[in-house]
């Protein structure tokens, strides 16, 4: 029964984000304390992801290189190529352009696995992309971003290595060493760490909210506009992306919730290592859309069944 309650509250993120957004924006001293709290949050995030995966999880993306491949290489050339287009026409001020370059190059969101999930997409290929991406972002993060976004504001490509390094890699092979290890000692941890994973994603981006309400007022319509557009190309490009590599509908779907859903959690974090304030204000936007979004095809693609296609469709 308790397993019920919390499988069917996370699968509500998308409902307490937009609920967290609205609340930090009308009380703003509600969120803001968690400033500096991020960074450890965004550990215990990780190390939730970690514990749901083992050694088998690894075994099977080398059995299914070419469909995994696809979908993170699509990841990482899509949304950081769409990202830097709109920075560059959108007139947005350096470190609001930067920080919308910042999110478009992290990995898949957790909460693209609940997504997938309502989607009757694939759900173990889309944990099997988030991992993957979560883990190359290490180094492609950092790396795209000192890239794109150093064409707008002054980026240390050191030290962002280093915050994704921390607040990345080292719980999620934490998480990984002790469910492999000590499996039965940590399943009751592991019940709970998908809703606290919500809860913490949600007091980020309220933070965010809270702390950067005034410069998101300053911006305006044209920072909205610049984010829905990036994710709204997102979620259509991936689904194009894996149209194009001819893998059926049920893969489809997972590459564009894959592509359009970012870890707005991660680039606010990382973009207090860019020399401008305004530069985690996109990411906490960003996590609205891209729920908001996400949600509404969710609903569209539940009420249309994925038919069995063959398994070659599925690049196995």
């Amino acid at each position: 029964m308790a397993a019920d309650v919390i499988a069917k509250a996370t699968n509500l993120f998308w409902l307490w984000t937009m609920l967290g957004v609205a609340w930090a924006w009308l009380i703003p001293e509600h969120f803001s304390w968690f400033a500096r709290y991020i960074s450890l949050g965004l550990g215990v995030i990780m190390l939730g992801m970690g514990l749901t995966l083992s050694f088998d999880d690894f075994r099977s993306v080398f059995r299914q290189p070419k469909a995994i491949g696809i979908g993170v290489v699509a990841q990482f050339l899509i949304m950081p190529t769409i990202g830097f287009s709109i920075a560059k026409v959108a007139g947005l001020s350096p470190g609001l352009s930067a920080g919308l370059v910042l999110v478009s190059c992290c990995p898949g969101g957790t909460a693209s696995n609940v997504i997938a999930y309502l989607s009757r997409a694939n759900v173990a290929l889309s944990v099997l992309m988030t991992m993957c991406s979560t883990l190359l972002a290490v180094v492609l993060t950092p790396a795209l971003a000192g890239w794109l976004a150093g064409e707008f504001v002054q980026v240390d490509v050191q030290q962002l290595l280093i915050k994704t390094l921390t607040v990345v890699l080292l719980p999620v092979i934490g998480g990984l060493m002790l469910n492999q290890f000590a499996g039965r000692w940590v399943q009751p941890i592991k019940n709970f760490s998908p809703l606290v994973s919500v809860v913490v994603i949600v007091l980020i981006v309220g933070c965010v909210i809270a702390l950067k309400k005034t410069e998101i007022i300053d911006a305006g319509l044209p920072l909205l506009v610049a984010i829905l557009a990036l994710h709204v190309s997102g979620f259509a490009m991936g689904y194009v992306f894996a149209f194009l590599g001819g893998f059926g509908e049920d893969y489809r779907r997972t590459v564009s919730i894959e592509v359009g859903m970012q870890n707005s959690g991660l680039g606010a974090e990382l973009a207090t290592a860019l020399s401008d304030p305004l530069a985690p204000v996109p990411s906490a936007i960003s996590a609205f859309f891209h729920c908001l979004i996400g949600s509404f095809l969710a609903g569209v693609w539940r009420l249309k069944p994925v038919e069995e296609e063959p398994e070659a469709e599925h690049g196995k």
